[in-house]
């Protein structure tokens, strides 16, 4: 082989290269635009756009089935009294609080037992589905429906399997502990349970980002915006999740992934199912993934709910180290849940779900980072060199940069039209700005931060680096 042939062959790459990375970005913002014409349709059909609780407890205080609410936690020291006081202060006929202490090594147990004046008592789980031993359990003599769980460390899947098996309640509701739920969350989240033909297995709501908000005495005081960007950029992603693609996919029965956060489930099903894996760090796509799974292959009727009018509040990293570690690890999670059910993938026997929703993972999740930040070095060096036209890198460009930002800004307006959960004209602002903004720099760090999640991967590292937290401030 001469020089000749080996520098058209390196040629030919380059360009297939270059070209692959425009198909791949193209396609993936072309679902992404057709999510936000579904979702805004949904938001402009609605019946009742946003009932009062109010309303919602008159209509259906004697319909609502009991539920468990769930709340792993590890190191939570900081923040874990005001969430529990949060929970406990739900607007519902009847819930109870489980929180599951996972092996802490901070004093959060501690802060439990001080605060809501608790002793150690006996509770039986009916079903035993952790894999760690359960150090004990305890009951507060001021509040008769928290249940604190101690147990040793498993992680956060071990820690909400152990507290679904302590559940009694046809309902579970798993969240993160350092989220708090607004005061009608669960009622929101139950409704779609109380109208049921029992096809209903599981319900996920919007998460919005905590940071810059007042919250007191474990409860919202004040809507509010992060001084730091770092936050701001997070609060556009969670925009477009969950009022776009959640939104948008719920609608064509495609809903894949109901976060961590913040989920209502029907416990039955995932008793029958064993509940959370413990091998993988992306235990709740790959929970939905596994739960349609297992209803196709058991040939019976379900159907997995989302309602953008519920919102858990949740502290997002506030700066770049932290956020490496959280989207390493999220891609890590979505990687292993494609390796773990690649036989969904485009498999008729699924249905949409094999043919749409699994094709989609694989684009968003396994093709679409490294296809976009090769191509944000391959188009315009290749442009440079000649090899391609440069009218394609500025095509490139427009596709991934300025289409993102468009992206960003219609879901914003969507937010504003519907929930209108910014505060003031001022916030709206700024949202808008790192609507636009995060696509220059901050976008493409996250884009490296997921190869990570490569690597991480392949090398099999099931290591879990914690993300920095600050609080919620004094309780």
């Amino acid at each position: 082989m001469t020089l000749a042939d080996m520098i058209e062959i390196a040629t030919n790459l380059i360009v297939w290269l270059a070209l692959g990375c425009f198909i791949v970005v193209a396609a993936r913002n072309a679902i992404a635009l057709v999510q936000l014409l579904v979702a805004g349709w949904v938001f402009l059909t609605r019946v009742s756009p946003g009932e009062g609780a109010s309303d919602l407890w008159h209509r259906y205080a004697d319909l609502t089935l009991p539920i468990s609410v769930i709340a792993p936690a590890y190191n939570e020291e900081l923040s874990i009294v005001q969430s529990t006081k949060a929970l406990l202060a739900l607007e519902y006929p009847e819930h109870e609080v489980i929180v599951v202490n996972d092996g802490s090594k901070d004093d959060t147990l501690g802060e439990l037992v001080r605060s809501f004046d608790m002793y150690e008592t006996q509770r039986t789980q009916i079903a035993v589905l952790q894999t760690t031993r359960i150090r004990g359990t305890y009951r507060s003599r001021r509040y008769p429906n928290l249940l604190v769980v101690d147990k040793e460390n498993g992680r956060k899947a071990d820690a909400a399997n152990a507290g679904i098996g302590f559940a009694r309640t046809p309902l579970v509701c798993i969240i993160d502990a350092d989220s708090i739920i607004e005061p009608d969350g669960l009622l929101r989240a139950a409704e779609p349970f109380m109208y049921d033909d029992n096809r209903l297995v599981a319900v996920g709501g919007a998460i919005r980002i905590a940071n810059g908000c007042t919250i007191r005495g474990g409860s919202l005081q004040k809507i509010g915006i992060a001084k730091e960007m770092v936050p701001r950029f997070q609060i556009v992603e969670y925009l477009r999740a969950f009022l776009m693609n959640r939104v948008a996919n719920a609608h064509t029965n495609t809903l894949m992934l109901i976060s961590g956060a913040f989920g209502l489930f029907r416990r039955s099903t995932l008793v029958e199912m064993g509940g959370y894996r413990h091998d993988t760090v992306g235990e709740d796509l790959e929970l939905v993934v596994r739960l349609h799974r297992y209803m196709r292959d058991n040939k019976r009727d379900y159907r997995i709910s989302f309602v953008p009018d519920i919102v858990c509040w949740t502290e997002a990293p506030a700066a770049l180290r932290g956020l490496d570690n959280q989207r390493a690890r999220w891609q890590q999670g979505a990687l292993e849940t494609l390796q773990r059910h690649r036989g969904m993938i485009g498999n008729p026997r699924y249905g949409r779900i094999g043919l749409l929703a699994m094709p989609q993972i694989v684009l968003e999740d396994v093709l679409g980072p490294p296809a976009e930040l090769i191509g944000y070095l391959v188009l315009p060096a290749a442009a440079l060199l000649g090899l391609i036209d440069p009218m394609m890198a500025v095509a490139f460009f427009f596709v991934s940069v300025v289409f993102g930002c468009a992206l960003s800004v219609g879901t914003l307006v969507l937010e504003e039209q519907q929930l209108r959960r910014t505060p003031t004209a001022r916030d709206l602002i700024r949202i808008g700005i790192a609507a636009v903004v995060e696509n220059f720099g901050y976008r493409q760090v996250n884009l490296w931060y997921r190869l990570s999640g490569f690597r991480r991967f392949f090398r099999n590292d099931t290591t879990w680096a914690a993300v920095p937290r600050m609080g919620f401030g004094p309780n």
